[in-house]
């Protein structure tokens, strides 16, 4: 029997939907991304993804056993309705992971609907693009703090410390209200504020401060304006939780769209470096 291999768990800035059909920088790192996590860990067991478009009053598991793309939007072109990710659910995993959350204390539900929204697919589709791994949804309340939400990846962690990736979808930055001041180029310079917040995300998480981080509402330039509602950013902790305290939060990709929808993703845990050091290599390239 093969002895399972710890994933690094990942954030993911999954950005517009329309990255489905031109994600340019980011999409460029996703294609390498899945490739190289295969590479270097295996093929993951399975995709436990925790995205900013799924929430919920309390965690729910989406155990269908088979999941199709949600399209959670309105107002894109046709041709977006009609791209396909249907991928196999994780039944077994959803009771898996509820154990792990209720012997933690936390409330945890598990239901037979199934679905992935936008964050979740969209990077998918180029990560893993044959869309044969199983993926198990879990929602979440956005009214949880981040200290919460980093408990509640810890709880996780034995899931990424065998086999299965658990991959926090969201965007670095995200205020929407920023488009009319951007004029909609995809290309526009970068906001100062997005690129201090980006920064000071990036020097924290290496530093592993994550009282900081957990007080990122205080701490962190610009926060409220990058994040007035903070749904995309919150996953993060999710992902830094399943990696653990004591491990780093290592940036694996930079790059920002409309001048301030940050594309970042980074990789948390032990096996975080071997991921960004697989990255650099040729074959990744």
């Amino acid at each position: 029997m093969d002895t399972p291999t710890a994933l690094p768990p990942l954030y993911i800035s999954h950005g517009s939907p329309m990255t489905a059909l031109d994600a340019g920088e980011a999409g460029a790192f996703w294609r390498r991304l899945g490739p190289a996590i295969t590479a270097t860990f295996g093929r993951p067991k399975a995709i436990l993804a925790v995205s900013a478009h799924s929430l919920t009053r309390e965690p729910v598991l989406l155990a269908a056993a088979r999941h199709a793309a949600v399209y959670d939007f309105s107002g894109f072109p046709d041709v977006l309705y009609r791209l396909r990710y249907d991928a196999p659910g994780a039944p077994a995993l959803a009771e898996r992971a509820a154990t792990l959350l209720r012997d933690t204390g936390l409330p945890v539900h598990v239901d037979n609907d199934g679905g992935l929204d936008h964050g979740i697919w969209t990077p998918l589709r180029s990560m893993f693009p044959d869309a044969d791994i199983p993926v198990l949804p879990l929602a979440w309340p956005s009214h949880w703090k981040p200290e919460a939400l980093f408990k509640l990846g810890e709880a996780l962690a034995p899931l990424a410390a065998n086999g299965v990736l658990v991959m926090g979808s969201g965007a670095i930055t995200h205020n929407l209200r920023l488009f009319a001041a951007g004029r909609g180029a995809i290309d526009a310079p970068e906001f100062p504020e997005s690129a201090a917040f980006r920064r000071w995300v990036r020097d924290e998480a290496a530093a592993r401060d994550w009282p900081a981080l957990f007080d990122y509402r205080a701490q962190a330039p610009h926060a409220v304006h990058m994040h007035p509602s903070d749904e995309h950013w919150l996953p993060f902790y999710v992902a830094a939780g399943a990696g653990g305290h004591d491990a780093a939060g290592l940036r694996l990709h930079d790059s920002v769209t409309y001048g301030h929808l940050g594309m970042d993703a980074y990789a948390f845990g032990p096996q975080a470096g071997r991921l960004a050091d697989a990255l650099k290599t040729p074959q990744a390239a």
